[in-house]
Formats: structure tokens, sequence, C-alpha cells
């Protein structure tokens, strides 16, 4: 993004009317007569790349026209060498310097080729901060052998990692580490962006792979397989959720660190969760050679920060800045939509595997029947299947124990962990009552959270006392919703995140629902994520989400019956896990 800004004479003025968005942020600026130099807060307005290269200004500055002049030019270096200060004021954490007139063009420049080469190998449209975010890995990691992408959740972090990988294929093999639970999701969204690659999910054993291949591994593989990985020599280790690294003496984090990688990059939406020293924790896995000594760090900037000093705070942002990027949504809000969509697949577990395949060749063994009867029939096989896919215990009532037994459930709990780290009040919708009443749970026990459950069993005054609670400014942090019950009609804009626990067939009931937060009096982007279970009948409805052509709501007879008519052997085709995904 651009920033406009302007100037009296003596000192800053507004931001240009009628352009971009409004934004305040602290340049480096002269104040007073002597000409000081001091960082303070100045009006600017946002516009991307497009919209700066069409500008048309009357009284635009010398540091605009050779901007554009280098966002038209092949090389940048002419215009870099002219540029005025005010072309590039931006101050570093600590306000001692601010960024070259060089390296503004060399990031303009380098930004711009990889704009133009993701458009033809990246299938993908890229905002402006995503392609810039792929930029920054790759002169990142060329520096300093390693980065830190820390982007808010909803900003596309996978999606700039793979465009990123593409970039390195033909050098070896890649591989990226991540929560059992995003295996899947981290293939599929591989395929989909970047079919050029060829992904591998690995489970142990050899590992067939070579340049242009991208090896996929959850975190419980990696420790108990580690020796496999250690064999050969890999051109990029991708962490995801790399939080599940911030204790350097677990077996988990020396396996990671023993990997034998060229580049390392971490992801992670909350690089500190506790303290500091998680920080540490993944700069060093990362740039083991800038920060290798935990004792100096502490030393350095732990104790003092601790003990209030600001000066600390920014010494440590500005240590960091070179190999750590974070991004909220509130500052790349001028490239969002007013919605981000987020759709996440989560792997089975053994469990919910197996008893996925018992409960459907049961319901084979006893047929569907015909005429109303197979209605009910297929209604119920449905429900059952849907319900292994939210959670096992669902069906066999075993409940004692609710944690690393769903896939689905281990995945939103990490998304809600984040939320709550970062203060982002949340909607978790579910078609049922009781996945309703097991997360309800969940949170009281992970968190020590108290969610209120909007189901339609609550009379008019509970339900309106739940809804004015959660508006209040302090109200739970997350709110559990029955999709049939919250589906409309409400106003829950203190919430930004919206998360569809289980898949509705049709689309419209779920867009309907998110919008309980993307209302009138919202101010900010709203992330929509819906967690759909591999290689189950949620990813056949996730199809069916795709090509916009979803059956009738299930609620309604013609919905069920449009089921019903199918044959045998094409409603198992549905129902059926593909095991070959």
């Amino acid at each position: 993004m651009f920033a406009l800004w302007t100037w009296t004479g003596e000192h800053t003025g507004p931001a240009p009317a009628t352009l971009g968005d409004r934004e305040t942020l602290a340049l480096a600026v002269p104040t007073g007569f002597d000409g000081a130099i001091e960082v303070v807060p100045v009006d600017c307005a946002l516009i991307d790349p497009a919209a700066f290269a069409a500008l048309e200004l009357a009284d635009a500055g010398a540091s605009i026209r050779l901007l554009r002049t280098a966002l038209h030019a092949e090389s940048g270096a002419t215009a870099g060498e002219q540029l005025p200060i005010a072309a590039h004021a931006v101050p570093n954490a600590a306000g001692t310097s601010i960024v070259s007139a060089e390296h503004t063009i060399r990031v303009l420049a380098e930004t711009q080729a990889a704009a133009t080469e993701l458009r033809s190998t990246l299938k993908a449209d890229l905002r402006p901060y995503q392609v810039r975010g792929v930029s920054w890995l790759r002169e990142t990691v060329a520096a300093y052998g390693g980065a830190v992408l820390a982007d808010e959740m909803g900003l596309g972090k996978t999606v700039q990692t793979i465009g990123f990988l593409l970039g390195r294929a033909g050098d070896g093999p890649q591989l990226v580490v991540c929560p059992t639970s995003l295996v899947g999701n981290w293939a599929h969204e591989i395929d989909r962006f970047a079919p050029g690659l060829r992904v591998v999910v690995w489970r142990g054993g050899e590992i067939d792979a070579g340049a242009g291949t991208v090896v996929v591994a959850g975190y419980p593989t990696v420790r108990i397989h580690r020796q496999h990985l250690d064999e050969r020599r890999w051109t990029t280790a991708v962490f995801d959720e790399a939080q599940a690294l911030k204790n350097p003496g677990t077996q988990l984090s020396k396996a990671a660190r023993s990997l034998d990688a060229e580049v390392r990059v971490a992801l992670t939406g909350t690089p500190v969760e506790n303290h500091l020293e998680e920080l540490w924790a993944l700069l060093n896995l990362v740039t083991p050679k800038l920060f290798g000594h935990k004792t100096q760090f502490r030393r350095r900037f732990v104790r003092p920060i601790q003990e209030g000093s600001t000066a600390a705070a920014a010494r440590l942002q500005d240590a960091i800045e070179p190999v750590v990027l974070v991004r909220k949504k509130a500052q790349v809000a001028a490239s969002l939509p007013a919605k981000i969509h987020t759709d996440l697949l989560c792997d089975l577990t053994g469990e919910q595997e197996d008893l996925y395949d018992k409960l459907l060749d049961r319901a084979i063994d006893d047929g569907f029947g015909t005429g109303i009867d197979r209605q009910s029939r297929v209604l119920a096989a449905l429900t059952a299947l849907k319900q292994v896919c939210n959670h096992p215990g669902l069906v066999t009532g075993e409940l004692t124990e609710l944690a690393g037994r769903s896939g689905k459930l281990d995945l939103c709990t990490d998304i809600l962990a984040n939320n709550l780290e970062m203060n982002a009040p949340t909607l978790v919708f579910t078609q049922y009552r009781q996945t309703g009443e097991l997360l309800v749970r969940h949170l009281a026990e992970q968190f020590g959270v108290t969610a209120p459950f909007f189901h339609g069993g609550l009379n008019q005054a509970e339900r309106a006392a739940i809804v004015s609670g959660f508006q209040a400014e302090d109200g739970p942090p997350v709110l559990i919703l029955s999709l049939r019950a919250a589906g409309t009609g409400l106003t829950l804009t203190r919430a930004a995140d919206v998360i569809h626990f289980d898949r509705w067939w049709n689309p419209a009931v779920e867009a309907q629902a998110s919008d309980r937060a993307h209302r009138i009096g919202q101010t900010r982007t709203v992330t929509v994520t819906t967690l759909t279970s591999t290689t189950s009948v949620e990813e056949h409805i996730a199809r069916m989400h795709d090509r916009k052509s979803a059956l009738s709501d299930l609620g309604d007879s013609a919905g069920i019956a449009a089921l019903a008519r199918l044959d045998d052997d094409q409603l198992v085709e549905i129902l059926r896990r593909q095991r070959e995904n």
C-alpha cells in the first residue's frame, strides 16, 4: 500500500480527501523551526498499487512522481537515488532511523516482480499485502535463512506460503509440518493453488520426495519418525501453528530443530502466548545465528520489559523487525473485502474413521428401505455420520475425555485459543444441540471460559438476555449458537470472527448465520471459517457449495426427498469415506 500525506510548509496537514482509506501512521517528519526530525502520528490516505499508478493529483509532490515512475519502470535504481526523504519516512521501531531510498525502491521492484511471476504460477488472485508477504519471505530468508510470518488469522498465511514454496520448488524437496488436524487442509490447498507441485502426505516410513515435491506431515509424525526426516536435506521447512514449538526442551521442538533445512519458516498468529521467551524459541528455530543466546535475550529484553521499560520494548521490536512480519486486519483493511471466507479441512482421527465406517456398513446392511421409511433412514444415517465428524463421543456416548479424539474439535480449539489470546469475540455455529453442549463443556474445561449457548429450547427472555450479554463490552469471549435458532434476525456485531463447526447442505443458511456478525454496526472485517472433515460426507457437501448447487435445506421434506430419490449405490457413494483423498 502507498500512504499519501500532505505538508503545509511547517507541519503535516490532513490526508488528501476522497482517496483510499484514512489511517494514522507514525512517520518521521520535521517539527518546529529548528528542523529537528521526530516520529509523529500523521493522517494518511492508503491506496493500493493499481490506484496509485493511475493517480491524478494536480499538486502531487516529487515523491509521488518518482515512486510512480519506479512503479512503471523495470528498474527503479535511478528513482531510488532521487527519492526525497518524504517518500521513505517510515521509522524503525525504536524511532532512531528510517528506511533508505534504495531499500524502498528495491522492495517496490521485488514485489512487482513477484506479482508478475505469481500471476502465471499460482492459481489465486493475491491481494497486494499478500504479494508483499511472498516477496518479504523471499528477501528475508535470502538474508537471514529464516522468517516468522505472524499475520493475524484470516489474512492468508497459507496461500502466501504456498506462493513462497512455488518459487523454491526446483531447488529440492520441501517440508510442511503442521498440527495433525491441518494435514489434509495443507494438501488440499497446495493442490488447489499450486497444481504444479507434487504433494505427499507423510505418516511415517520411507519418503519419496525430490525437487517439486512438498511433503506434509503432522507434528506427532515428525516427533515419532524423525530419523526418516533427518536422512535428507530439505530446501525449505515450514512450521505451521508454530506456537506448538514454543518450548525448546520438548522432544517435538528438538525434532524440528534437528531437521537439515536450508531455510526455515514459522507461521503463527500468536508469536507470544504467555511470555516473551516463547518468542525467543521461534526466533531461535528459524534464525539461530541471530537469536542463539537465550540468556542474552532474557537479559536485554525480557527482564527490562517485565520491569516496564518502554525503551526495551522498542529495542525488541527493532531487533525482530527484519525477520518477523506481523500484520493485523485493520492495517490492510483497504485490501480486504467486508468478509474473509476461510475453508479448513480437518483430518478424522483413527477413532472417527473406524466409527464412521462401522456406522455406514451397519446402515447398508440394514438397508435404506423405500418410500417415507427410506427418507427417515437416510436422514438418520446422515445425521449419525455427521455427528461422528463432530466428535465420536456424540454417537458412542463415551464423553469422559474430549480432546484428541476429533480432528475438528482440536482445530476449533486452536482457533479459539488464538482468538482468546487476541481478545477477539467469536461466534460458533452448529446444527446439533448435543454438539453445542459439548463445545460449552470443552471451553470450560480447556480455557475456563463460560460460553452461553443460544438454541431453540430457550424462551424469548432467555434468548434476549444472551444476545444483550454478548453484545456488552465485557460480554463472554465465545458464543455458541444453534444454526437454525440463531440463523436470522440477531445482531451480534461485537464479534468479527465466525466459525461454522459443521456443514449444512444449503450455503444460504450458513451465509445468513454469518451475517449475524456482518451487519450494519460492524466496523471490522468479518472472518468466516468453515470446518470440514476430510474423506467424509462433509467434503461432498463442501463440493456442492463450491458448485453453488446445494440441495434444499435438509430441514425441509423436499431436501430429504432429494437424497432419498438416489439409488443405493449413488447414496452410498455420497456417504462413504473417500479413502483415496
